[in-house]
């Protein structure tokens, strides 16, 4: 399509876009003769689409959108550049696609589309966005002569809600072949119309406007929106709530058992939350927001949500990881597991129902509920506390950050420098866990800092607890093979091909473990060595840029 040709939207307010379309004909029948089309000729957009996308935007952030376009038979996902939605990258035939059911990859028929999009979604599940329906008129403009020298599109899009609100009208001129000069001429003149600009935004953006949303807008990460100057109460609570939303807004999809990235982010919403208690509350307390019985009574009601979500991840991360282990296997074949897997799913089974019941139970509610509560009341007593007008002396959120920042990295340092060759495991166990806590507190005041120091640090931090990740997790993956296989004998469902092809795979754990274990000095000198200790220093010291 020639430059200036690929849409414009009508952009007064609803009452003026069917005059402003009136106008954009007005001006056109100046210059061409217009001839009305029947909707449904080549060319015309498509009546009725759904865009669909994971939970987290997984396609969108990758410059994707996905749209399913119905069928008097089944009906076709197409995959396009979000820069260029009518640019076709891949297009795919579907029988029975349901809009109203999550997707599993596995639900994507093999072929050019399942190719570029099941290795970025995986392993969440696609999920219908929003839905747009219209009616599309089509005028043919002709020239003197009588030819046909381009066309315009006008669709006039609606969203699939219970109040159906309208979308802007939107404007297409294609051209003929062989009438490039004419159809960049009706371009000039639709852009020229009054009331009618150049299309900047997608209608999935205008869809989801309508309802108080846009593209990409939920994120895991904690991206509260702390300041420098802030109390530093206030910035705990707005972290804080910041970690609640991200619970809260998981819980469904957890429960409905949607895909595994919903207990994921809830769970690790949960972990930083305990983790804000321990390096922050303190100051909370201090402040007198909080009192420290208040503390502790929410300490513990995390610790027990912590502990309801860990059984379920425990063999989301088996299931998760059994095509590798298969993959992996020697002396054993691939089938000598399945019993293994199928053991795995049944657990998985009864305990995600567990979770499920703990999760709708009213001491979840209760928590929740009351977290919310005072952390409001935090957050928006500014700097005078909500007990009895005592002021808030806990200081700005620069000194608080940098202050937690520096005792969380210490406690790296002197851990870490203190481990040995001979050491025993636990060492490093607890030096992963001080090194969740530093992460942790960079993460929970980002916007104070260099983008690029801080990704410098986050970045040697991150390889670190890789390391130390890879050491603990299979260790701890070694004892639940082994209680997994006892079980399995117990319950009488464990073959011997079975239990062999599980040592074998115990045995390529270990070996991971070994060679984590021997990369451990290297990457701990890496960051918490003498560069690693000015880049901290230098973080520290930046401010915001």
């Amino acid at each position: 399509m020639p430059p200036g040709l690929a849409g414009f939207v009508a952009s007064g307010d609803e009452y003026a876009w069917d005059d402003e379309v009136a106008a954009v004909l007005g001006q056109l029948g100046q210059t061409f003769a217009l001839v009305p089309e029947r909707t449904g000729a080549p060319g015309t957009p498509h009546q009725r689409r759904t865009w669909f996308d994971t939970f987290d935007w997984r396609l969108y952030r990758a410059g994707l959108l996905l749209e399913y376009v119905p069928a008097r038979r089944g009906g076709e996902l197409l995959l396009a550049p979000v820069g260029d939605p009518h640019q076709s990258l891949a297009r795919q035939p579907v029988a029975s696609w349901r809009l109203t059911t999550p997707h599993p990859v596995a639900d994507i028929p093999d072929g050019p589309l399942a190719s570029r999009v099941s290795s970025v979604i995986f392993p969440r599940a696609l999920l219908p966005v929003v839905t747009v329906a219209g009616t599309t008129s089509v005028t043919r403009l002709l020239n003197a002569d009588g030819k046909t020298v381009a066309r315009l599109a006008v669709e006039t899009p609606a969203v699939m809600s219970a109040d159906r609100p309208r979308l802007p009208p939107r404007l297409a001129i294609t051209g003929i072949r062989g009438y490039p000069g004419q159809a960049r001429r009706a371009a000039r003149i639709v852009a020229q119309a009054p009331g009618i600009q150049p299309a900047s935004d997608t209608v999935l953006a205008d869809a989801l406007a309508a309802g108080g949303r846009r593209p990409g807008d939920y994120s895991n990460k904690v991206d509260a929106p702390v300041k420098e100057a802030m109390p530093a109460t206030e910035a705990i609570a707005v972290i804080l709530l910041r970690l609640l939303d991200t619970i809260e807004v998981n819980v469904d999809g957890v429960i409905r058992d949607i895909d595994t990235e919903f207990l994921h982010d809830l769970r690790v919403s949960v972990r930083r939350t305990r983790a804000a208690l321990k390096l922050l509350g303190d100051a909370l307390i201090a402040a007198t927001a909080v009192t420290a019985d208040e503390l502790d009574r929410f300490t513990a009601d995390f610790k027990w949500l912590g502990d309801l979500t860990t059984p379920t991840r425990d063999l989301d991360v088996h299931l998760l990881e059994f095509g590798d282990m298969v993959a992996g296997l020697a002396a054993a074949r691939p089938e000598d597991l399945e019993p293994f897997r199928s053991f795995l799913q049944r657990r998985r089974l009864r305990a995600s129902r567990a979770l499920a019941r703990g999760l709708r139970s009213p001491r979840f509610g209760a928590l929740t509920a009351e977290w919310r509560k005072t952390l409001l009341a935090v957050r928006d007593a500014g700097s005078i506390g909500p007990r009895g007008g005592i002021p808030d002396r806990s200081g700005t959120t620069r000194e608080l950050a940098a202050d937690r920042t520096s005792r969380a990295f210490r406690r790296v340092a002197r851990q870490g420098g203190a481990i040995t060759p001979t050491s025993p495991h636990e060492s490093l166990h607890d030096l992963r866990k001080r090194c969740k806590e530093l992460r942790y507190a960079l993460e929970f005041f980002a916007p104070l800092h260099d983008p690029a120091a801080y990704g410098k640090v986050v970045g040697d931090l991150k390889r670190l607890q890789d390391c130390l990740g890879q050491f603990q997790d299979s260790e701890v993956q070694i004892a639940e093979i082994r209680a997994l296989a006892e079980a399995m004998l117990a319950a009488d469902a464990a073959p011997a091909v079975t239990l062999l092809a599980m040592g074998e795979i115990t045995s390529g754990i270990a070996a991971r473990q070994a060679a984590a274990r021997a990369d451990f000095e290297r990457r701990f000198a890496a960051f918490a060595g003498a560069d690693g200790q000015r880049r901290m220093a230098a973080l520290l010291r930046g401010g915001t840029t």
